[in-house]
């Protein structure tokens, strides 16, 4: 490996495989056949045509941080870990993360994903998702004498805990997020009586409240950094006593794979996000590029690329949400190299080393 500054690694094409172990469908274009289905290695990556675009590919920028957090792996290994130690069969709420790859892949292990706690048999192990439940589900649980494992990330669980707190506090509750996302209806449900949802600057210029002295507010913790600070401000303006958490409710992850894109943007002319339609972390990634001036496609994996977005482009910035698999990242850079790209870096703007212990159900059922 070559460094040609202190952010920028420039990697030999042939050792990227040995470096990197560690829904709107867009079509590709065309030769003779329409590539179908999602990659499962990169030796199956698609074949890709460049038709009748002439394309001028030649180097691709990976963004790091990117792909799992610290709440993602946490899930994911409570799910494989509860298979290995438990009788099964395991059942998941809701999407463990929000990453169709990752739930296929669980579920092909015997993992089974339901929607809600009424279609698990009584007494059965049953996982909550990374996005947190509202005490409402855990009251079905207990009722159902399920064998609950709670795979909430500890940075919602601290909002949660906030939400409790500031409601027994006798304040009215904002909290900053998008109305249906899991983690919201999980918050939300710890104080329904407290809590309005304010989803944009206009909701923070009109939302009411009986106490304009007695306000408090708390965030999704996967909103855009920016998109937060804008409706903060608002609140602040409108409300001067309003009361914050000690500390920002935006995660760790979420804040520093939008600086590494806001990096990337600077150098690249296009930006692919590899994330789900449904995640809320990777839609953010994708706006943040695009407010750089980028312009931003999320898509699912590598079989979702158009060579068309490519015509007269000459770099190409990648990054991946928090609950996407590394080897996404890899089939698409294998994909963008079929494509002409001749070179390849990382810029790594921030080193993590954040990790998150078990739940104790978990460990108490070790062999």
């Amino acid at each position: 490996m070559r460094y040609n500054n202190k952010y920028k690694p420039e990697i030999s094409l042939d050792r990227m495989a040995g470096l990197y172990c560690d829904e709107d469908l867009y079509s590709l274009m065309r030769r003779a056949e329409q590539i179908q289905g999602s990659i499962s290695d990169n030796a199956n990556a698609p074949a890709v045509s460049q038709g009748a675009t002439r394309l001028h590919l030649e180097k691709v920028i990976l963004a790091k941080p990117r792909g799992f957090c610290a709440g993602v792996e946490r899930a994911i290994e409570v799910v494989e870990l509860a298979l290995q130690r438990l009788a099964g069969p395991i059942y998941v709420r809701k999407e463990i993360v929000h990453n169709p790859h990752v739930v296929n892949a669980l579920r092909a292990k015997g993992t089974v994903f339901v929607e809600e706690l009424d279609e698990v048999p009584q007494g059965a192990v049953t996982i909550f998702s990374a996005h947190g439940i509202s005490p409402a589900v855990r009251d079905q649980a207990k009722a159902r004498n399920l064998q609950v494992i709670d795979a909430s990330c500890p940075l919602v669980t601290k909002v949660h805990v906030e939400a409790r707190r500031y409601a027994s506090e006798g304040y009215a509750i904002l909290l900053v997020g998008h109305q249906g996302h899991d983690e919201v209806l999980g918050t939300t449900g710890e104080a329904p009586e407290a809590i309005q949802l304010v989803q944009t600057v206009d909701d923070a210029k009109q939302v009411q409240v009986a106490n304009p002295d007695k306000v408090a507010v708390i965030t999704q913790t996967t909103l855009s950094v920016d998109d937060t600070k804008a409706i903060v401000e608002v609140l602040k303006r409108r409300y001067p006593k309003l009361v914050m958490p000690p500390k920002d409710d935006i995660c760790y992850a979420t804040q520093n794979r939008q600086n590494a894109v806001k990096a990337i943007a600077q150098e690249v002319e296009v930006v692919l996000v590899i994330g789900a339609k449904n995640s809320s972390n990777s839609i953010r990634l994708t706006e943040v590029a695009e407010d750089a001036g980028r312009r931003a496609y999320l898509i699912n994996d590598a079989s979702e690329i158009n060579p068309a977005w490519f015509g007269g482009v000459r770099s190409v910035g990648v990054t991946s949400g928090a609950s996407a698999p590394e080897h996404l990242v890899q089939e698409v850079v294998e994909t963008l190299k079929r494509l002409g790209a001749t070179q390849v870096e990382e810029w790594e703007l921030v080193r993590e080393d954040v990790s998150f212990g078990l739940p104790a159900e978990l460990i108490q059922a070790s062999p």
